[in-house]
């Protein structure tokens, strides 16, 4: 893990691990195939208390490259809640920036 998949570890999953909301979490658990000579492995892959599995992606910053897998992705594996987090700046409050990709339906 790089230091902002860490941080994010102590963060995010790790409280919602600890308030039993993630029952299960894997760092770069599956690789994903999206076509010929083209895959994505989320950084991490997480199994909510309500048998969500959810894709973790945590970026410092967005590469063209990693936007289009992101979205390829959503489309191709609908079933699949797919969560990308950017770290905020302090003069911003700190924290994380979230976009959900194939949200749940709500019950």
């Amino acid at each position: 893990m790089n230091r902002t998949e860490a941080k994010f570890y102590d963060d995010y999953i790790l409280p919602r691990i600890m308030r039993k909301e993630i029952l299960w979490a894997q760092f770069e658990g599956i690789t994903l195939r999206l076509g010929e000579r083209c895959s994505w492995t989320p950084d991490f892959l997480v199994l909510l208390a309500d048998g969500t599995l959810e894709a973790l992606e945590v970026k410092g910053h967005w590469e063209d490259d990693a936007r289009v897998k992101f979205k390829a992705t959503a489309s191709l594996f609908p079933w699949l809640t797919i969560r990308a987090f950017r770290p905020l700046p302090k003069h911003q409050g700190g924290g994380w920036d979230e976009e959900v990709l194939n949200p749940p339906e709500p019950s």
